[in-house]
């Protein structure tokens, strides 16, 4: 093995939570670890529903699903005042038409 291509590994590591502060002890080639979430407050472990938002990430996707549910409900009124007019006829199965016979 070459001897100068290895990296450091350093044994007493930090890690460091910023969602709820929490740390812990690791190894790792870094000499300082910092995550976002971890084991403590990450929905999966807690069970709760909770939004880590670094760059608005979050109110700009809701504000699409705002959006999304106004376009929607245009929509919606558009296909109901169009079938309004009458130009959709009611279609009748096979069965219905037979019977009219």
């Amino acid at each position: 093995m070459k001897s100068s291509i290895h990296p450091n590994y350093f044994t007493d590591v930090p890690v460091q939570c910023t969602g709820c502060g929490m740390s812990f002890v690791t190894q790792s080639t870094k000499k300082s670890i910092s995550v976002h979430v971890c084991s403590k407050c990450h929905p999966f472990y807690t069970g709760e529903q909770k939004f880590i938002d670094t760059k608005g990430k979050v109110e700009k996707f809701q504000k699409k699903m705002e959006q999304a549910k106004v376009h929607k409900v245009k929509l919606d009124e558009k296909k109901a005042k169009k079938a309004g007019k009458g130009g959709m006829k009611e279609t009748k199965s096979l069965r219905e038409l037979l019977a009219d016979i």
